[in-house]
């Protein structure tokens, strides 16, 4: 299965960016989307797909905790 991951873009270097993954940073190739510092965006398989904004962030963060929560639950 591949998953797309979402993070904020930390610093642009020509046509790659370092992106935050909560906590994680990883490089992605921005050729795709134009981006800045600050922006919020998805990314698969080493690129960015598109830009987000904040809400859409926030509500894909907290649907990602409650599975999170409802997985753990079934473990216990």
């Amino acid at each position: 299965m591949c998953v797309a991951n979402y993070g904020k873009v930390i610093s642009i270097d020509e046509k790659t960016a370092l992106v935050d993954f909560n906590g994680n940073r990883v490089s992605a190739r921005t050729g795709l989307v134009e981006v800045k510092e600050g922006d919020y965006v998805l990314v698969h398989a080493g690129c960015i797909l598109q830009k987000m904004n904040q809400k859409d962030m926030e509500e894909i963060t907290e649907l990602i905790n409650e599975e999170e929560q409802a997985v753990r639950q079934l473990s216990i």
